[in-house]
């Protein structure tokens, strides 16, 4: 579970749906890139706004990530403004699933950005 910075190179992920994605070797409806991040949206969307936001490199999880901080913090430092540009003008929800427990289901770290008009209902409404 070692994080490799030269993101799709290693045969071990080679076949990674996330980093295949940002390779663009699978289509997506994209909504940034730059050199490290990717952000797409969701094609099973769970609000109006849910697109996802995924390092370049791959990284399996939080866990993975973690001495990552430069990375995770230009990740979560994106989210304000690329949900306020899709249309979340009034608020949204930052989801990361991590491991079996978290309900991870693509090993690739990605952030949810979720919002939308309207409150976002579902299990997870207030903490």
């Amino acid at each position: 579970m070692s994080a490799d910075t030269t993101a799709g190179t290693n045969a071990s992920h080679a076949d990674c749906l996330f980093c295949r994605i940002a390779r663009g070797e699978i289509p997506s409806r994209k909504v940034y890139e730059d050199d490290e991040v990717f952000a797409f949206h969701d094609i099973q969307p769970k609000a109006p706004i849910h697109f996802m936001i995924v390092p370049k490199a791959h990284y399996d999880n939080l866990y993975d990530a973690g001495p990552q901080q430069a990375l995770l913090g230009r990740i979560f430092g994106l989210c304000g403004r690329l949900a306020r540009e899709q249309g979340a003008n009034d608020g949204f929800r930052v989801v990361v699933n991590n491991g079996r427990v978290g309900h991870q289901e693509v090993y690739h770290l990605h952030v949810h950005v979720l919002g939308g008009a309207e409150p976002l209902a579902g299990a997870m409404n207030r903490f």
